[in-house]
């Protein structure tokens, strides 16, 4: 009932909403990218950070629409949703995928009207982890979504088996379907 308060923080809403906009958008990339502070523009790396501004919808259509497709073209592949396009060895790079970021990006799709997309998403990430599964009898904390007769790996440690984020995705996901 606080209608001063209300109009205020609703200003403040739409101006960080326009922030986002204008630092993290990369028209030449079409994507949302992280703000390189030395160059004192979006970055050119291309990684799944990218989707957060279109998860909680703070873009137009237009923008999503850009984006969503880039999604497609770029990160889309058999296992689900590759979380950067570097090849680096390191765990958070290609070819790993990762439950939280297959949500963001379904849910980004579904957000935005590209339920083709979501869906798409989401049943290659349940037929990866239930592939994975029934071969191995666990769940784990990454997967290789690029190929998906091969493991995850990289970064310091093994993969962990039975991760919560993995199954609570896994059961989100399978509920639509």
């Amino acid at each position: 009932g606080n209608v001063e308060n209300h109009h205020h923080y609703s200003l403040l809403a739409e101006q960080r909403k326009d922030r986002i906009h204008q630092y993290f958008w990369n028209t030449e990339k079409g994507f949302y990218c992280d703000y390189d502070i030395s160059k004192n523009a979006p970055s050119s790396v291309l990684s799944l950070a990218g989707l957060f501004p279109l998860y909680f919808g703070l873009v137009s259509q237009e923008y999503a629409d850009i984006t969503l497709n880039n999604l497609k073209i770029h990160f889309l592949r058999p296992g689900g949703l590759v979380t950067t396009l570097a090849e680096t060895g390191q765990q958070w790079d290609a070819p790993n995928g990762w439950a939280p970021l297959q949500w963001i990006g379904y849910s980004a799709a579904m957000r935005y009207g590209h339920q083709t997309l979501a869906n798409e998403i989401a049943q290659r990430w349940i037929g990866l982890n239930e592939k994975v599964f029934y071969s191995t009898g666990k769940m784990l904390e990454k997967y290789n979504v690029e190929d998906v007769d091969a493991e995850g790996g990289g970064g310091e440690y093994p993969v962990q088996d039975g991760f919560g984020w993995t199954n609570g995705v896994y059961l989100a996901l399978k509920s639509r379907f």
